[in-house]
């Protein structure tokens, strides 16, 4: 049986390169699974890091009951990280955190009161500690994406989510789309509510966005889910005899 089936809400924690950042997070999502409202397990994805990351993900793993991990055989990104966690679980709820700890697990205390009314809810980050530089790219895109998309989210960069797992499940997903995740439940006639969430500096590892990920590809991905959203097919069943 699939651990996570016992547990109402599961974590997911992409991991590429954060050997510096593994203790730290042990710690953490440690303390907060112990205080959380709801029963809560740690997904760990190990996207192929070629670091020492994957021995101290099974090493943590190995003694604590609630923490669990997938690892790939290469790198294939933050979308794929994501998507692998999604198709993985199986608890009513998912998260999803970064490995960087620029924001914390106790504020999915302030989202998981909304899970049920709403299918996605997710944080804002308020006083952000990310350099001048990145904070006018991400404003850039940001802008850009809510324009092309019109999805109405503020921060879709924030990493703190709370997904219900069906609608999950049934994001249409390629390269790119963990930018796009409020619009994508949108397509299903999903619910998204946001709410500020703290924002902290990163104090170990290092960043794996550039120009490139952060400002130039977002903006190409526009396309794609414009191209996507006109083809999305999405419909309701409303009777069968099957079960």
């Amino acid at each position: 049986m699939n651990k996570t089936k016992t547990y109402e809400f599961s974590i997911i924690v992409p991991i590429y390169n954060e050997e510096d950042n593994m203790y730290r997070l042990e710690k953490e999502l440690g303390a907060y699974l112990k205080g959380s409202s709801v029963k809560t397990c740690i997904l760990f994805v190990n996207d192929g890091s070629k670091d020492n990351s994957l021995s101290l993900i099974t090493e943590i793993c190995n003694r604590n009951d609630a923490f669990f991990y997938i690892d790939f055989t290469k790198n294939n990104g933050l979308s794929a990280a994501i998507k692998a966690g999604i198709d993985t679980t199986e608890s009513p709820f998912l998260g999803y955190i970064d490995a960087d700890l620029q924001t914390t697990p106790e504020d999915f205390e302030l989202l998981l009161p909304h899970r049920n009314e709403f299918e996605l809810v997710m944080g804002i980050r308020t006083g952000r500690k990310d350099s001048l530089g990145k904070k006018i790219s991400s404003k850039i895109a940001n802008g850009f994406r809510r324009m092309m998309t019109h999805d109405g989210v503020e921060d879709t960069g924030c990493p703190l989510k709370v997904i219900k797992t069906d609608y999950a499940k049934r994001i249409p997903f390629f390269t790119g789309m963990h930018r796009f995740i409020p619009a994508l439940i949108q397509l299903q006639l999903g619910k998204v509510k946001q709410v500020p969430v703290r924002h902290f500096e990163r104090t170990a590892g290092v960043s794996k966005f550039h120009l490139w990920n952060r400002l130039v590809s977002p903006f190409m991905d526009c396309f794609a889910y414009r191209w996507m959203r006109k083809r999305y097919i999405n419909y309701t069943i409303g009777s069968d005899n099957i079960n």
